[in-house]
């Protein structure tokens, strides 16, 4: 019987000396196993193919009653890890918090402790006649997020 800890020993093994990095391992009630990995750049289907042959090589039939399928997170899936954030630093991002609310704006920094999110916001300054657009670095313990995600705007 194939278990999680097995399948991500063997992933990490194999991607050790790739561009690749695993994100996660789910197993599905459908009987599927759900294989995510990423890269800084872009994962080719030719990676994904690659890993997909080498579990069924090390398992063979221990994923008999099992689908496998083996991807690159989307573009649209929430960040998982610490990796994923930092290929993301210089793109605008939606973070939405444990407590309620959301906050838009470019993801300025991240590391083990929490992430800057630099937001726009529209205020009134003393003297001035209309409201000015200011930006302010608002930073987030890892533990207050609920999840972040790649913002995309068609203009």
């Amino acid at each position: 019987m194939v278990d999680k800890e097995t399948l991500v020993r063997l992933i990490e093994n194999k991607l050790k000396d790739s561009d690749n990095y695993l994100i996660d391992v789910t197993f599905q009630p459908d009987n599927a196993i759900v294989v995510e990995i990423d890269n800084d750049k872009a994962v080719s289907i030719d990676d994904c193919v690659e890993l997909n042959n080498y579990l069924e090589q090390q398992l063979g039939d221990e994923l008999a009653d099992f689908d496998l399928e083996v991807g690159s997170v989307g573009l649209t899936s929430p960040f998982k890890c610490l990796r994923q954030y930092q290929k993301n630093v210089g793109n605008e991002v939606e973070v939405w918090l444990n407590g309620g609310g959301k906050v838009t704006g470019v993801l300025k920094s991240a590391d083990e402790q929490g992430i800057v999110v630099t937001t726009v916001k529209k205020v009134k300054l003393e003297g001035a006649k209309r409201k000015s657009e200011v930006e302010e670095d608002l930073s987030y313990p890892y533990n207050e997020i609920k999840q972040t995600k790649y913002l995309i705007r068609f203009k």
